[in-house]
């Protein structure tokens, strides 16, 4: 029961996530609507950690990776990154190791300092 549960999920999330990547190849955040603005550069005018994301999202899914590096590289360089952690927690069972060094508390600690770091310095520059 529990094992058809987490596969119904793990199905659901994953039609999810395609269609959130359709409608971000269909549709340029730049000059759409209904693609929420950021609330940080609004108030502040600095740019937040996952400021440029959806558009770097958009130049990737059209094979741009130079145009979406220049949105945010951040978000480039942890996509791997959010890959192994959704293995790790999809066989957790299976891959206990893989599961706790990712999600120890220095990998997530660190982690946490390259988004701090990444934040004042694209801010800066």
């Amino acid at each position: 029961m529990i094992r058809i549960k987490r596969r119904s999920i793990v199905v659901i999330a994953f039609l999810v996530v395609v269609a959130m990547l359709s409608v971000y190849f269909y549709f340029d955040p730049n000059d759409s609507v209904f693609f929420p603005r950021c609330v940080v550069k609004q108030l502040t005018g600095y740019d937040c950690p996952g400021c440029g994301s959806q558009r770097a999202i958009h130049a990737l899914l059209h094979g741009d990776i130079v145009t979406a590096w220049r949105y945010n590289a951040l978000m480039l360089l942890l996509l791997p990154l959010s890959l192994m952690l959704a293995v790790a927690e999809l066989y957790q069972q299976r891959f206990p190791r893989l599961y706790n060094i990712l999600y120890s508390r220095w990998s997530i600690l660190g982690i946490l300092a390259v988004i701090i770091v990444w934040t004042i310095g694209r801010n800066i520059w």
